[in-house]
């Protein structure tokens, strides 16, 4: 991983917002899906933790596979995703690098990363006995239509609704435009950052990017998330002034899809390094960075929140994802792209390897599918993915240097 001054602030606003979260006697917790809209709940001072985020962490710490033990002998299945088994285990457990998460006041849920978390909320809710709020992101099949925005803006308005009962007082409008005007800003500075990742050599990978979009995804809306990526900004246009590589003598540039292999993110970055591959793009870290724009203009801000929650990549048909893979590629001078088939991750693995043929055939460079999962070591092979990529090198054409 590339060595950036900022990891220690990311670090201590991340220490922070947990000590805060299990500490708090006067704001109520919400557990949230990553794709849901937190602007709502920062209106409201409601901290939001997402059990994503925190499998995530248990799986980097590699504390993931014991509490994913204690969640099988207690009947839940292993073909369920790896973060609920992760979470349904800590809160067993209460095991993981922060010792379980606090106590929920009530569950956020939202469709547009995946339609199964609706059982894994179902679930929560009964086991913790809160109310949990739904909202449902229609699949794009056919993109964005004024009918699916409106579909969802009547389902912010209801969620505007269920948190002034449940906080007993009324929405806060002028704070709720507050939250999303620092909202959008994180996000453009995020995009900002990824988009440097365009320079030969690269000045960050998605390596890097995969441990510091935690602010992003989980204190969007705040001024230290703000903060925290206008030094990183500065910190990578550094680099790029400089000339200073994430990846020394870089050879390879390449996409990464789906999510990271969390508990082998260490190996896998030395040994990308070792082969002289840059990882320079990865759809996971742009879906934290306004997708939506230049696809849907309003000046109404329900609008332009109902369509950036909507236009998610996971969220996207077949087609807009090809050709988003396809853009890609051609933006960031990219000489192969590599697609992880998550066992855990359905909706975003499903149809991986047709996809795989018709962005080789789109764009003329090499894929590669490999099989792993996110968080269960289980479904994972050193040796079998390190030689597959050694072969996928070999198919590739050296980046082309100015």
């Amino acid at each position: 991983m590339t060595k950036f001054r900022t990891v220690s602030k990311m670090k201590e606003i991340m220490t922070n917002y947990y000590v805060e979260a299990k500490t708090t006697k006067e704001k109520p917790i919400a557990w949230i899906t990553s794709g849901a809209p937190v602007e709502f709940l920062y209106a409201m001072d409601v901290i939001p933790i997402y059990p994503e985020n925190h499998a995530a962490m248990c799986a980097s710490a590699h504390q993931a596979m014991d509490v994913i033990d204690a969640a099988e002998a207690a009947g839940y299945s292993q073909d369920i995703c790896s973060y609920a088994r992760t979470d349904f285990g800590s809160a067993m457990t209460k095991g993981g690098p922060v010792g379980g998460l606090p106590e929920p006041d009530f569950l956020l849920c939202s469709t547009n990363i995946c339609k199964t978390v609706i059982k894994w909320y179902e679930t929560i809710a009964r086991v913790k006995k809160v109310p949990l709020f739904v909202v449902d992101t229609p699949f794009l099949h056919e993109g964005l239509t004024q009918g699916l925005i409106d579909y969802s803006i009547q389902q912010f308005k209801d969620l505007e609704r269920f948190l002034a009962d449940f906080t007993k007082r009324p929405f806060d409008k002028d704070r709720y435009q507050n939250v999303l005007e620092m909202a959008n800003e994180s996000t453009d500075l995020w995009m900002s950052i990824l988009r440097l990742g365009k320079t030969i050599p690269t000045p960050i990978n998605a390596m890097d990017a995969f441990i510091h979009m935690a602010p992003i995804v989980t204190l969007r809306g705040t001024q230290e998330c703000v903060d925290y990526y206008k030094e990183l900004l500065v910190e990578v246009e550094e680099r790029v002034e400089q000339g200073e590589a994430s990846i020394p003598n870089e050879k390879y540039r390449v996409l990464w899809d789906n999510l990271p292999i969390w508990f082998r993110l260490s190996r896998l970055g030395k040994f990308f390094t070792e082969q002289q591959c840059a990882i320079t793009a990865a759809t996971y870290t742009n879906s934290w960075g306004g997708m939506v724009k230049g696809k849907w203009e309003s000046d109404d801000i329900y609008e332009m929140m109902a369509a950036s929650y909507l236009y998610n990549y996971i969220n996207l048909g077949f087609k807009e994802r090809i050709e988003y893979l396809a853009k890609l590629i051609e933006e960031n001078s990219l000489t192969g792209f590599i697609m992880h088939s998550n066992r855990s991750c359905k909706p975003y693995s499903v149809g991986m390897y047709r996809l795989q043929e018709e962005v080789s055939a789109l764009t003329g460079k090499p894929g590669i599918v490999i099989e792993a999962d996110q968080n269960d070591s289980r479904a994972y092979s050193d040796a079998q993915v390190e030689t597959r990529l050694e072969a996928f090198f070999e198919s590739m054409d050296p980046v082309v240097t100015a």
